[in-house]
């Protein structure tokens, strides 16, 4: 029972440091919001990708992390057919309910946190998926 306590610690201390890494990129103090932006541009991303793709970043993330980045997802239909970045933002402000966030912002800094988190080559294997106005948002894209 220690090993399997030790395992739940690491993932939720390794899980809190993303999130405080990232409360730092985006210039927030409220943990909770931090969380939801993680969440929603995870799941935006992942709904983008083919499924192969979205299990290979699955695989990169925190034991925490990749149980709320799978939560409700069906992996029938994917990727989604929307292809501009507009629509992309929409989903991240509609997890926002009636809070008017910086949405290009937060994806930005999730992007920039999983460039720093996650192997170059499966960045680069998500970048050449998306479209290109949503690639824009990565780190070193132009």
């Amino acid at each position: 029972m220690k090993v399997m306590l030790d395992i739940f610690g690491k993932t939720i201390k390794k899980t809190s440091l993303w999130l405080e890494e990232l409360e730092d990129r985006i210039g927030w103090t409220d943990t909770q919001k931090t969380y939801l932006a993680l969440r929603s541009v995870l799941h935006a991303l992942r709904d983008r990708l083919v499924p192969d793709e979205a299990v290979h970043l699955g695989a990169q993330l925190p034991m925490l992390i990749r149980g709320f980045y799978y939560e409700g997802w069906k992996p029938a239909g994917k990727p989604l057919k929307e292809r501009h970045l507009e629509a992309f933002l929409a989903h991240i402000q509609n997890d926002f309910r009636q809070e008017k966030v910086d949405t290009r912002k937060i994806v930005h800094s999730v992007f920039a946190l999983l460039s720093d988190k996650i192997s170059k080559g499966e960045i680069e294997d998500i970048k050449g998926i998306l479209p290109h106005e949503v690639r824009e948002f990565w780190p070193g894209s132009s």
